[in-house]
């Protein structure tokens, strides 16, 4: 199981500061760019993991339509042509020029409500040969899982938030999971700033 301080890691930014956000309202998701197949694969790990946390799905987002949106691409060049993707991320062509010329396969931007809790997720998956070999259940897992919650930005950097069993099934790793459930204890904030919450994930990871 994890210290303190190691769940404090998994919401500090490389600035230092620390920040926790859960979503406040039923996670809607929607994919683009992928096969039918592929597209139930993907909504079924979203259920998964909005089920291990105990939050809820909806057919619709009255305010948004959709609020959790997946994206695959080829090439980042392709999210310019993306019809109203400008209106909904700022600066998408500094953003995709930044992802082009750091060589990145994936970017995640978050939306808040006014009392901080997530009110949109856009994933964005440039699909090179590293998540192109991963099977889609593997991929899709790990990808619900980090829209679940806003992680830190380095808090999958040298550890994936899947682990492999002895059977060959792919699962988040226990103490990933406990994050994400105790996350969303009713008795904790939709958003915090202050670093003691990492204490109160902490107790109720040890308490089950």
């Amino acid at each position: 199981m994890m210290t303190p301080a190691e769940v404090e890691s998994h919401f500090t930014r490389s600035d230092g500061s620390f920040a926790f956000a859960r979503w406040g309202r039923p996670i809607v998701p929607i994919v683009f760019g992928v096969d039918d197949a592929s597209l139930s694969v993907i909504k079924g790990a979203v259920e998964a993991v909005v089920a291990l946390a105990g939050h809820k799905m909806a057919e619709t987002d009255p305010e948004l339509g959709a609020n959790l949106l997946f994206f695959f691409v080829a090439d980042w060049s392709e999210l310019r042509g993306v019809k109203d993707l400008g209106e909904m991320i700022p600066d998408l062509t500094s953003v995709v020029a930044r992802l082009e010329a750091a060589g990145a396969s994936q970017y995640r931007a978050f939306r808040f409500d006014a009392d901080g809790a997530i009110r949109a997720c856009f994933v964005f998956l440039r699909m090179d040969a590293e998540l192109a070999a991963m099977p889609a259940e593997d991929l899709a897992l790990g990808q619900a899982a980090q829209a679940i919650l806003l992680w830190g930005d380095r808090a999958f950097a040298t550890r994936a938030p899947l682990a492999r069993l002895e059977d060959g099934r792919t699962v988040l790793r226990p103490e990933v999971g406990a994050m994400i459930k105790a996350g969303y204890d009713p008795v904790l904030p939709n958003a915090d700033a202050d670093k003691s919450l990492a204490l109160r994930l902490y107790a109720r990871m040890m308490a089950g």
